[in-house]
């Protein structure tokens, strides 16, 4: 299952193109800090480090996505082995996590969420791990697992302190005599300390983003919270985490577990209240779905629920994640197909290179003297990230952005020349920092595919009110 899974992910690796966050990671790799607004320092840190080894290539860049995702496969079984599973619940879940909508769509990008989500599986497989054979040494790899995931996303330590609430909660409780607790627990502070200062002296920009997300209120906000968990998990199968957090709280042989069931609510309340996503909560559904697969295996499945564990259940879930996640269309039709609907981040890697031929086009029409002052500034980091791709061939100079981390990439000189301004629907805003805002393109990624760059205006500015050191703060915009 692994095998099959990578190899789809690596086929289909190179159809259409960058997303916009790979875009972003790399310029971010370029400019490697101790942190950014959005993220700790380890994945453009990993994207520099695979550019620098190996390439600037697309299929480069996604290899260790594919490799993780049919890794996280691995993990997912040896979980239910864990919880006692036998072939068939470590087949259940193995197979359960293979055909996720989310797995599959995580696995075709090297987003943060990839490598978040398999190092959440992984640690939440060490804690179970160690409640069945008190290896203290596991208490350590916890530690060294979580460092890394702290520098994925600052999201690991409510997931740790789930893990630990739920200890608390239901046991076991010795964990915290244990003295490799400590030493973990100082690897994984430790760790995140760089990150910690990088944030404070910027005044926690971090705190700002999450305000953000929360308004924005993607996946239907609150009341998509769960709704979304099922789409995310396959709808069919979603029946089989849902079982597991039931039977973790009924199952006499689950009960060393139950800290799972206590730390994954714990996670949805506090999500649900602070408006999070909800594939924060994916670290955990390897776990449930081992829990469900094990109580199948021992009792069978409940009455009615049985066609949904079946092979043909399986493949019709795994057909429909490809139809729905990834890139199998001609892009062409792309459009025409329900996927953009439900995946948007397909609809983010169509018409990178016709976007950077269109500001190509608005800079070459400049007059010569102009053209070698000129600025390019986008609206976001993506936008930025595919003029830095593929600006050079097209004989632009570096394109700037106030998006995120973008903004600390450093501002634009003062020139005296034109500035190449991509994203604003109209002329008002950038009127307040120019006197002359002219249209001169549009960007059209030729397949009528309503993504967040299709239409907008490339607008060309003269005559700056004020030097950059002013305007750029005002720039500046976390999303």
């Amino acid at each position: 299952m692994a095998g099959a899974l990578g190899v789809v992910l690596l086929a289909l690796s190179t159809r259409y193109g960058y997303h916009r966050d790979e875009l972003y990671f790399r310029v971010a790799g370029q400019n490697l800090d101790w942190g950014y607004p959005d993220q700790p320092p380890l994945l453009p840190l990993l994207t520099r480090a695979i550019t620098e080894l190996f390439g600037d290539a697309l299929f480069v860049q996604r290899l260790p996505a594919a490799l993780l995702s049919a890794a996280g496969v691995v993990v997912a079984a040896l979980t239910a082995r864990e919880l006692g599973g036998h072939r068939r619940a470590q087949l259940l879940t193995a197979g359960a996590y293979t055909v996720c909508p989310f797995v599959s769509a995580t696995g075709h990008a090297f987003y943060t969420a990839t490598l978040d989500l398999f190092v959440s599986t992984a640690l939440v497989w060490l804690a179970v791990r160690w409640v069945r054979t008190r290896d203290q040494r596991l208490l350590l790899g916890i530690g060294v697992v979580a460092a890394v995931a702290v520098n994925v996303k600052y999201l690991a330590v409510f997931l740790l302190a789930a893990l630990v609430a739920g200890l608390v909660i239901s046991g076991p409780r010795d964990f915290a005599r244990r003295p490799m607790l400590l030493a973990g627990a100082l690897i994984a502070g430790a760790a995140a300390v760089p990150g910690l200062l990088w944030q404070a002296r910027h005044g926690w920009p971090q705190l700002e983003m999450a305000d953000q997300i929360a308004a924005e209120g993607d996946f239907g906000g609150r009341p998509g919270f769960i709704p979304f968990q099922l789409l995310l998990t396959g709808v069919v199968l979603s029946w089989l985490w849902i079982y597991g957090l039931w039977r973790l709280f009924r199952s006499r042989e689950l009960a060393p577990y139950r800290f799972l069931g206590y730390g994954y609510l714990l996670l949805t309340a506090l999500f649900l209240v602070t408006a999070g996503k909800p594939y924060y909560l994916a670290g955990l559904w390897a776990a449930l779905w081992a829990a469900g697969a094990v109580e199948v295996e021992r009792r069978g499945a409940p009455r009615g629920a049985g066609w949904t564990i079946t092979v043909p259940a399986y493949v019709f879930t795994g057909i429909s994640t490809v139809l729905l996640t990834l890139p199998v269309y001609p892009v062409g039709m792309l459009a025409d197909t329900p996927q953009p609907v439900i995946n948007a981040d397909t609809a983010e890697t169509v018409g990178w290179p016709r976007f950077a031929a269109e500001v190509a086009r608005v800079h070459r029409a400049l007059p010569a003297a102009e053209r070698a002052r000129a600025t390019i500034v986008t609206s976001n980091y993506g936008e930025a990230g595919a003029l830095d791709r593929y600006g050079p061939e097209l004989g632009l100079p570096r394109a700037y952005s106030g998006h995120n981390g973008y903004w600390y990439f450093g501002r634009p000189a003062d020139t005296g020349g034109p500035t190449i301004f991509i994203g604003p629907e109209g002329d008002a805003g950038l009127r307040r920092f120019w006197t002359d805002v002219t249209a001169a393109g549009r960007i059209d990624n030729g397949v009528d595919l309503d993504n967040e760059e299709q239409g907008k205006s490339v607008w060309v500015c003269r005559g700056q009110r004020m030097p950059w050191t002013a305007l750029w703060p005002q720039l500046r915009h976390l999303s």
